[in-house]
């Protein structure tokens, strides 16, 4: 094997596979869909922060909060509040929108 087919060899597990079997686990299934909710606003935000070409930081002033909380917030580990939601739904130009089924 030549040193450029090392380099260009992925190594690792794919995600969708790991979830995937992991899906089969019925209580795995359950909390998944439990936090799914959470993580595609979690995913929304990071998408419209990314392609306004925005830090954490700049999002951070323009929602008067501090670059911590926005890491947090991104990283799944900070169940925030509704007004916080709104504060960063505003610095990022946008409207919370709240659909129960």
């Amino acid at each position: 094997m030549s040193k450029l087919d090392v380099k260009t060899k992925s190594a690792g597990v794919k995600f969708d596979d790991i979830k995937a079997q992991m899906m089969e686990d019925a209580e795995f299934q359950d909390e998944y869909n439990k936090l799914q909710p959470r993580y595609e606003l979690i995913s929304q935000i990071i998408e419209a922060r990314k392609s306004m070409k925005m830090t954490q930081e700049e999002l951070a002033k323009r929602a008067g909060t501090r670059k911590s909380n926005i890491s947090r917030l991104e990283s799944g580990s900070y169940n925030p509040s509704l007004d916080f939601l709104i504060k960063i739904a505003k610095g990022l130009g946008k409207d919370v929108h709240i659909e129960i089924r």
